[in-house]
């Protein structure tokens, strides 16, 4: 079951976010940027200002084992961001499942009739599995702070790719 997040999930939402983007234990699943950045994805601080922000939710699994952030950025449009998926079940379908219960709450609770969200420009299978849920490139490039060690410390030069779709109402 997916459910809205709150302050006790922290100390696990941390962990589940950690593992599977960054470090070895991200290298067991197919979505992990560990090639490409060192240091963390989000620091608890962060998670923290998420979970008191009203136009701010992450929606997890009852199991831990996979979460998704929906932010309204305008009256019809939210932000798809921080989906994670425990890497020893990744490929399952339940990336899908959290990509459409982020959705629905998109629409549900911010009235959004369109989801963007920004993916780094050198993953080319995660954009693409985003294509196949229907999203589609914007044509727009965003910075990476290359800079600010809360979003870790990159290899390389790296950029965002923003991609959107509309939503069903």
């Amino acid at each position: 079951m997916i459910r809205v997040a709150t302050m006790e999930d922290v100390p696990t939402l941390h962990a589940l976010v950690e593992a599977a983007f960054r470090g070895e234990s991200a290298r067991g699943g197919w979505t992990h940027e560990a090639d490409l950045l060192d240091g963390q994805r989000i620091d608890r601080a962060a998670l923290t200002d998420v979970m008191t922000d009203p136009d701010r939710t992450i929606l997890m699994t009852d199991d831990a084992t996979g979460c998704v952030q929906v932010s309204q950025i305008a009256p019809d449009l939210a932000a798809l961001g921080l989906l994670a998926v425990r890497p020893d079940v990744q490929a399952g379908g339940l990336g899908r499942r959290l990509v459409l219960a982020a959705e629905d709450h998109a629409v549900r609770i911010h009235g959004a009739r369109r989801m963007e969200m920004t993916v780094i420009a050198v993953r080319d299978e995660l954009i693409a599995w985003y294509a196949r849920q229907g999203y589609c490139r914007t044509g727009e490039i965003r910075p990476f702070p290359m800079d600010d060690p809360r979003f870790g410390l990159p290899r390389q030069p790296l950029s965002f790719v923003v991609l959107e779709r509309s939503l069903p109402r």
